[in-house]
């Protein structure tokens, strides 16, 4: 079975719009574990809009599930994933005035910036991986960085609109995947995932082991409860 990987950050997105001490992170990632997930996957931005410093700590110390924390190859943050460390940290891009991240590392342009943060978190014990868009000098770039693990950008695929758009996506993705596989990288995927488009693409690209899948999880859970919104979709992943 795939891993499934529950972003909770817009749990914390409602907590913040108001000021409150709730709603609880750590009670969604407790419910998302009795509903199945694999592990947590939090974003700590440098803007704080939604999860903060203490919220990474306390899942660390409270949750049994691994903790993926994406976080910007930074030095401040580099710092805090150190000090908690969370079983795994993804680099990821970011802008402050992106609503949501919008395309994957460029690792090629930036690998001699990252390769510091890189291993200074491999040294501390955390594995990291690259949040990569599906092309191939990207890949080529990750796997001369020697991560264990990159997770592909599945945003333009989620988003197509028409069927030409979503298989052009698609072969995108699988052969990003089958060069990431043969170059001894495990290959994750993530961005814009849902119930309905989740299935369609694990039976394109085999070669995906983990997904990390946030706002539509959350979007669900408002209906049905984090529990079996959880389940719902670990059942899509058999």
């Amino acid at each position: 079975m795939i891993r499934l990987g529950v972003n909770i950050d817009h749990v914390a997105t409602i907590r913040q719009a108001r000021g409150t001490a709730y709603p609880s992170i750590l009670e969604a990632a407790r419910l998302a574990a009795a509903g199945g997930a694999d592990q947590i996957t939090i974003h700590l931005r440098e803007d704080r809009r939604h999860i903060q410093d203490e919220d990474v700590r306390v899942l660390k110390n409270e949750i049994q599930l691994p903790l993926n924390l994406e976080m910007a190859a930074v030095d401040e943050i580099t710092a805090i994933a150190l000090n908690v460390k969370p079983d795994s940290a993804t680099l990821v891009p970011e802008r402050r005035e992106e609503q949501t991240t919008e395309c994957g590392l460029d690792v090629v342009a930036l690998f001699q910036m990252i390769s510091p943060n890189i291993e200074s978190l491999r040294k501390g014990g955390i594995t990291v991986s690259l949040f990569i868009d599906p092309e191939e000098e990207q890949v080529r770039a990750a796997i001369e960085l020697k991560v264990p693990l990159i997770e592909l950008h599945t945003g333009p695929y989620s988003a197509a609109k028409n069927m030409l758009t979503r298989d052009r996506e698609l072969g995108r993705l699988r052969r990003a995947a089958r060069l990431a596989k043969k170059g001894g990288l495990k290959v994750a995927a993530g961005h814009g995932l849902h119930y309905e488009n989740t299935k369609t693409l694990l039976e394109a690209v085999p070669e995906i082991e983990e997904l990390n899948i946030g706002h539509a999880i959350v979007a669900r859970a408002i209906f049905v409860g984090m529990e079996q919104a959880v389940k719902e979709m670990k059942g899509l992943l058999i």
